[in-house]
């Protein structure tokens, strides 16, 4: 069960998206574009690029309290080397939304001058918000907007219509529907957003899902693991030359699936473990936070 799982889910609502985004652009002075921290790459539309050329960019690090710190400040000076200004933030709580205002104005200070220029200080700054579905498109403009007017729900695709949202007195936010792309030329991307529940959980197989998840994280946060659910990531035969500083044994996801459902006690009839429910609290953890600040990828995966 360690192979990279065959990941596809593209709705016909978001090829509708698309082309809304298309006629909506010349509408907006820059595009906001909301990513998850833990996956910045994989979280990120490589349709977005085309579709939006030549429009001043924003990114928002959304759910940098789930990431790991370090990382996420990495992926700031990445985006900063790309000319685009990031912000890593929680949606959820707010937390470093503070730092979003400022950036638009830094962003847009040529246009903002222009337009003093012209007699028109205070003229209002519309801007696209993109990303894929549930990466907090709608926890981020809800938290700017100070009141509850976009509908938000934790799972994939549930804002379907565009609509526009007034977060300050001279700045506007267009939501769109999230979109995914139509095919993952890479597995392994369409495996980390399925990780993060940008897939729908009912498109994937949670078992092996969770498998390979496990495999991930024993090789980069094994700590988190072993801390978590109170497991060895060894072999028994291998312990002693773990403990002596050498290498981890290699043990299958599927196994370490099985030592978490033990060490949980989650057993079923005849004393075998419940796989299917440890996948699903494995899954739920990570997404919670629950196995600490975890990042799945680093700029420097993709030097």
């Amino acid at each position: 069960m360690n192979e990279i799982p065959s990941i596809q889910w593209f709705p016909g609502h978001m090829t509708k998206t698309r082309r809304m985004m298309e006629k909506c652009l010349p509408l907006v002075d820059a595009v906001v574009e909301v990513i998850d921290a833990r996956v910045p790459m994989s979280s990120r539309n490589p349709e977005i690029n085309t579709l939006v050329e030549g429009k001043p960019r924003i990114v928002i690090l959304n759910k940098c309290d789930a990431a790991d710190e370090k990382i996420t400040q990495s992926w700031v000076e990445y985006f900063r080397r790309e000319g685009i200004c990031a912000v890593p933030a929680d949606c959820r709580t707010g937390r470093g939304l503070n730092r979003f205002v400022p950036a638009v104005r830094e962003t847009l200070a040529p246009l903002i001058e222009k337009y003093a220029a012209k007699g028109m200080s205070g003229r209002v700054l519309h801007l696209m918000v993109v990303g894929i579905p549930n990466v907090g498109k709608s926890s981020f403009i809800n938290r700017m907007a100070g009141q509850k007017k976009a509908k938000v729900e934790d799972r994939p695709g549930v804002t379907r219509e565009k609509q526009w949202v007034m977060v300050d007195n001279d700045i506007e936010l267009l939501d769109m529907p999230g979109v995914l792309w139509p095919k993952f030329e890479d597995m392994a991307v369409g495996e980390k957003l399925a990780f993060t529940g940008a897939v729908k959980d009912d498109v994937v197989d949670t078992e092996l899902l969770a498998c390979r998840l496990l495999l991930k994280l024993r090789d980069i946060y094994p700590e988190g693991l072993r801390e978590r659910y109170k497991i060895k990531l060894e072999t028994p035969e291998e312990d002693e030359m773990t403990e002596s500083g050498e290498s981890m044994g290699c043990l299958s996801g599927y196994e370490l699936l099985m030592r978490v459902g033990k060490a949980r006690g989650m057993l079923i009839s005849g004393g075998e473990i419940n796989t299917e429910r440890a996948a699903i609290t494995v899954l739920d953890e990570f997404r919670s936070g629950k196995l600490g600040r975890i990042t799945l990828e680093a700029p420097a995966d993709f030097a």
